[in-house]
């Protein structure tokens, strides 16, 4: 994600297979669709910052599945109001080492909370609750911002608990195993 935030596409693009996706909020797509996709919002002045922490990965054979702890962070308006948003979770990876190489297969965010502060600490930030609540809980602020610029955002994605995450850690035991769980991706 360092490269990917400092618009460093070539190395970014290193990471994944050539068959791989990407799945956040905004974008399912192909890995080349989603830097095209990122590069032109960046371009338009957009920009999200992501933070790691620990991480654990699961392997078997020439399969992985890794998690990795990340928040989002991303600046910009709220109804006139400018403000951090930040959603914490992990990413839940797929890889898997072809002809000596690992590489990543699929990525798709756990979003398990997020907040929406205003920078001024005396602003007054009064949001769509509606509208809010339409989203699951654990990307809502931030998939209440990105609607508003415009987004198509997906709104059965994992989050913390549920039918969502246990059907992807489902998936990953698959991948562990051998199954090939993309024939639908």
């Amino acid at each position: 994600m360092i490269w990917r935030d400092a618009g460093d596409w070539e190395r970014f693009r290193t990471l994944w297979h050539d068959d791989g996706r990407m799945s956040a909020t905004w974008t399912q797509s192909p890995v080349d669709q989603f830097i095209a996709s990122s590069r032109k919002a960046m371009a338009a002045g957009m920009s999200a910052m992501h933070f790691l922490g620990g991480q654990t990965i699961d392997l078997a054979g020439d399969r992985a599945v890794s998690q990795v702890k990340m928040t989002i962070s991303v600046r910009g308006k709220l109804e006139g109001v400018v403000c951090d948003i930040v959603s914490s979770g992990r990413f839940y990876d797929f890889l898997e080492r072809r002809s000596e190489r690992w590489g990543l297969v699929f990525r798709q965010p756990i979003y398990e909370k997020d907040r929406a502060d205003p920078i001024d600490s005396s602003a007054r930030l009064s949001l769509d609750r509606t509208l809010l609540e339409s989203f699951p809980e654990g990307y809502r602020h931030l998939a209440y911002f990105q609607t508003k610029l415009g987004f198509a955002v997906k709104t059965d994605l994992p989050g913390a608990t549920g039918a969502t995450l246990d059907a992807l850690y489902a998936r990953g035991a698959a991948w562990l195993a051998g199954t090939n769980v993309f024939t639908d991706a």
